[in-house]
């Protein structure tokens, strides 16, 4: 068999050869307003109940507050928040050690006792790990991993402090809402159109169906996480990713665990269970954080450009798990949550442009994660922060021209940090010892050398093989290891079974494939029937209620689309 065109080895076919149907201009803009007296007006709308778009809300509020011509203008809402959970937080999942400059500059008269942390931890130790039996520190600790100073959250907890915190100081906030589609008219973002409730299995409406309405503001904010499909309509809709790299993408497989005994420090890992070859293009790690003393975040993060259709994130937690480093903290202990999220790794070179005519982007969205020191929760609280005073200098001055936040993300902590982490995924490209070397070199000059520009490869180019990965996976015992359906069931997913299917896949396609896409997702949403062959062409089942909304399938094939309002997990501390 040829080799592919980048050295990956054996050529099998690539998911972006089988597009999902799915358009997102067509199906996510629509483009005439509903009569004025069926809208629902708002001053500003903003997507997503996470840290960037709760950020964006409260330092708004904070700015309205001292300018009541400028309040009023905007009408009775001033200010709403859409987010699809059943609650903010419910759909938010990170590690996460967070850095404190984006809360302090949020809310500069709170002590950092009163956030909603589990404190700050002293220790780091990174290991090498060449085996289940073998973690070699790696010492000093490299600089990317050190977290002095930074602290310990749950993701989902921040979330809902920060919309309590919104909620006090007047937004209006609309839980199980999905934004099914943006309103654009005169090349101008009017606002959002929520999704129907209600339907049945083949869109039918129920006896308890409620249409959707159309949200129309003067401003409208995307802070939708990862994979927001209204964010993917806006950046073809007005070409914001022209002469950008395409994004790239990383999942993340998390669980939090009580244990006997109090972890007293930050802990990250490379190498096994992942493989080092250029030729696998696996590439990335774990974390172990204490949260306060009776509790333990463990996770792994995979790249999803790896060429083995076999490869597993949530079994490659498990496989990680029966470490003797990893036995030591959880022996005794018990799972008490569990959760998905795909990461953006592209980097600097991959965000898009952030405005268009009404609209800006923010956190994850707009692709701000650093992925070498693992952060990004700060960057969304920042970057909404600096898209409401945007917004608000525009609305005070009549002009709503947002153009200004460009700038302000470039010159802020977002633009200079990214700016010198720009080239450091890409070289993992030519393997794990190689990728190491040129981004050490990276960290140490501060993106100055090697210089230039990377290209990123889409995660769906990479093509597929059958590689065997499988076989070195744990059998689950539902003690200490499990299976994918009994951690769906921990995630507190409740997505109803006659809701509408809200991801879009090819449904006949070659086994590589529809292998990558059941390995790959670590709710065991996809299925290969039994009596499938062995090769060629088979069919896929898709098992949508199962659905934890990774984002992972959009990244390598597939497409995930708003689903009902509500559905999916109710994450808690993740």
């Amino acid at each position: 068999m040829a080799a592919s065109v980048d050295g990956r080895g054996p050529h099998g076919p690539a998911p972006s050869e089988f597009p999902p149907p799915v358009d997102s201009v067509q199906e996510f803009i629509k483009r005439e307003l509903d009569p004025e007296d069926e809208r629902i007006d708002v001053g500003v709308v903003i997507v997503g109940g996470g840290p960037a778009g709760l950020a964006c809300a409260n330092r708004l509020l904070q700015l309205l507050a001292d300018a009541p011509e400028v309040m009023e203008r905007l009408g009775e809402v001033p200010v709403a928040v859409i987010e699809k959970g059943k609650s903010c937080g419910a759909h938010n999942l990170s590690g996460a050690m967070m850095r404190p400059s984006g809360l302090k500059a949020l809310f500069p008269d709170l002590e950092p006792s009163a956030w909603p942390t589990y404190g700050t931890v002293d220790k780091d130790s990174v290991y090498w790990m060449l085996g289940p039996g073998v973690a070699m520190p790696l010492k000093p600790t490299p600089p990317p991993f050190r977290n002095h100073g930074n602290y310990m959250v749950s993701v989902a907890e921040l979330s809902r402090w920060l919309a309590d915190k919104a909620e006090e100081a007047g937004a209006y906030i609309l839980t199980e809402t999905s934004a099914q589609q943006l309103l654009v008219t005169d090349g101008v973002v009017r606002g959002v159109r929520s999704g129907d409730k209600g339907r049945g299995k083949e869109g039918e409406p129920l006896g308890n169906f409620e249409p959707g309405s159309d949200v129309t503001a003067r401003a409208t904010v995307l802070a939708e996480g990862t994979w927001g499909h209204l964010t993917g309509a806006a950046i073809r809709e007005f070409a914001l990713a022209e002469h950008r790299e395409p994004q790239v993408w990383a999942l993340g497989v998390k669980e939090v665990w009580e244990v006997p005994k109090p972890l007293e420090r930050v802990i990250h890992t490379l190498g096994w269970p992942l493989r080092y070859g250029a030729k696998w293009h696996e590439f990335g790690g774990s974390w172990i954080y204490p949260m306060g003393s009776e509790r333990v975040s463990i996770g792994f993060v995979v790249g999803l450009d790896y060429t083995d259709a076999t490869v597993s994130p949530h079994d490659l937690l498990q496989q990680f798990k029966t470490s003797k480093l990893v036995r030591r903290i959880l022996d005794g202990g018990k799972r008490v949550s569990w959760g998905a999220k795909a990461i953006p790794e592209g980097g600097y070179w991959a965000m898009p442009k952030l405005s268009a005519r009404g609209v800006v982007l923010c956190g994850d969205s707009a692709g701000m994660v650093n992925v070498p020191v693992l952060k990004g929760i700060h960057y969304a609280i920042h970057s909404g922060i600096l898209a409401a005073e945007t917004i608000f200098e525009a609305l005070k001055a009549g002009r709503p021209d947002f153009s200004g936040y460009e700038r302000r993300v470039e010159d802020s902590l977002i633009g200079q940090e990214l700016y010198q982490s720009r080239n450091m995924k890409q070289p993992f490209g030519r393997g794990f010892f190689v990728g190491g070397a040129v981004s050490s070199a990276m960290t140490i000059s501060k993106g100055r050398f090697p210089n230039g520009r990377w290209p990123n490869h889409r995660d769906a180019d990479a093509p597929m093989t059958l590689a065997g990965k499988a076989g070195d996976y744990p059998k689950p015992d539902g003690k200490y290891i499990f299976d994918k359906l009994s951690s769906v069931f921990v995630s507190g997913n409740a997505t109803r079974d006659d809701a509408p299917n809200h991801i879009r896949v090819r449904r006949q396609v070659p086994r590589e494939i529809a292998e990558t896409w059941r390995w790959m997702c670590p709710a065991g949403v996809y299925e290969i029937p039994d009596d499938a062959p062995q090769s060629g062409p088979v069919d896929v089942i898709v098992n949508y209620t199962n659905c934890v909304q990774c984002g992972a399938i959009t990244a390598k094939g597939g497409r995930l689309t708003p689903p009902e309002g509500g559905d999916g997990p109710l994450y808690t501390v993740t």
